[in-house]
């Protein structure tokens, strides 16, 4: 069962900690960012970039160049919406703001959402009815193995493939060989990420740490060790490596060895009930290392009462203080719409919309392959909380600049912002 929504539906953080899958009969209506509404032709033709006319009995009517559609297959209802639905507002306010401008060559974007509601067979289904209608680009769900299916009908089909907020370098040729050329994330690498922690870690003159791998995610495992990798790379030790997998009760234990250990800092990256349950039950324990975190411990939802020493990188902040006029209009935007991101992950969103009329425009067309060539390219593109780029191996941005925000008594604070001088190399 799905819905066909204009992104009128958020959800809360909270419903990160709740996998709830909606029931019972729903309507289908079609979302759409542009003024008129024309059938698609296929994903590989080119841009249509001047009006057609026609005559009928001596009356001549001007029609309007077709519009570019965006087919997104996301959950916008249940455990994912909390990622993909402020990522796909995001993006929605930015292709209004081109439509409001013209559009790309007299194209306006129309871009059509399928809520999935967190039902599995649901996103290929979603997407091959895309495909179906004439998508020129398919915008999959936040986590590439859920997501795959939905990901594989964009690629057979030809058409540029992206996600707003992928964070592993799955989303690409080594997930997908040869056809992941055309499949791009706006999530921040996972080895990015690490080495921008480890990098603002050595930089405090922590040079011992202790790390934490939660085993639930590819991208928690990815962001520890390439922590781990530069790290040491840059003269640390790792003094301690804990395992768990989320939702098995071990973090109890984990807490209490971590507790006891001699370090300068604690490096983790997890989320959902385990990740208060850690921090908790290690202060408990009377330890107040620094713990520093990846994008996974972004927002105020899950903070114990007085957390103080805590510390996260993240794509932009959410709390009112973040450096970029850019960040902050696009906050202020999405609250005015009713739904306030928690995290700065909807930055993704932003990015992959401004990204892929960028493309458009620079390549004259939708066709896949120009697009994927020119993303392929994209160094410091101007992103909006600041540059990102790609490359031919690389298919998930590095390079953002990412916020450093400490928790104080339970108050989130930007305290620096820095990019990783190049992602770590992990097995």
């Amino acid at each position: 069962m799905r819905m066909r929504s204009s992104i009128g539906i958020m959800v809360v953080v909270l419903a990160m900690l709740a996998v709830a899958c909606s029931s019972g009969s729903t309507a289908t209506t079609t979302a759409t960012t542009a003024t008129t509404a024309t059938t698609a032709t296929t994903a590989t033709t080119q841009a249509t970039t001047t009006q057609a006319t026609t005559t009928t009995a001596g009356v001549t009517t001007t029609v309007p160049p077709e519009p570019i559609m965006v087919g997104a297959a996301i959950d916008l209802t249940s455990f994912m919406a909390p990622f993909d639905a402020p990522a796909a507002l995001a993006g929605k306010l930015v292709f209004d703001d081109v439509n409001t401008s013209g559009g790309v060559d007299g194209r306006k974007f129309d871009f059509v959402v399928t809520d999935t509601q967190g039902v599995a067979e649901q996103y290929k289904a979603a997407a091959t009815e895309d495909v179906s209608k004439g998508a020129s680009v398919i915008w999959v769900t936040c986590d590439v193995d859920i997501s795959t299916p939905a990901i594989q009908v964009g690629l057979e089909a030809g058409l540029l493939t992206v996600a707003p907020c992928i964070g592993t370098d799955q989303m690409g040729p080594k997930r997908f060989a040869a056809a992941g050329k055309l499949a791009f994330s706006f999530g921040n690498e996972a080895q990015d990420e690490g080495a921008a922690m480890a990098e603002y870690a050595i930089g405090q003159g922590w040079t011992t740490a202790v790390i934490v791998r939660d085993n639930l995610l590819v991208y928690f495992q990815n962001v520890v060790d390439a922590f781990k990798q530069r790290f040491v790379e840059r003269g640390g030790e790792i003094v301690l490596e804990e395992n768990f997998t989320n939702g098995d009760g071990t973090i109890g234990n984990v807490a209490t060895a971590v507790a006891n250990a001699q370090a300068d800092v604690v490096a983790i990256s997890t989320a959902f009930n385990d990740l208060p349950g850690f921090v908790t039950a290690d202060r408990s324990l009377a330890d107040n290392k620094p713990i520093l975190c990846s994008w996974a411990c972004d927002g105020a939802y899950w903070v114990p009462k007085d957390l103080s020493n805590f510390y996260y990188v993240t794509y932009a902040s959410v709390f009112g203080d973040d450096p970029s006029p850019e960040v902050n209009d696009l906050i202020a935007k999405m609250d005015a719409a009713g739904s306030k991101p928690t995290t700065g992950g909807f930055v993704g969103g932003a990015d992959a919309a401004k990204a892929i009329a960028a493309a458009i425009k620079a390549t004259g067309g939708t066709d896949g392959q120009a697009l994927a060539d020119y993303l392929e390219n994209l160094k410091d593109f101007p992103g909006v909380a600041g540059p990102i780029s790609f490359s031919k191996d690389a298919h998930t941005v590095f390079g953002r600049p990412y916020r450093v925000i400490r928790i104080t008594n339970g108050e989130h604070a930007v305290v620096d912002v820095l990019s990783a001088t190049s992602p770590a190399t992990i097995p």
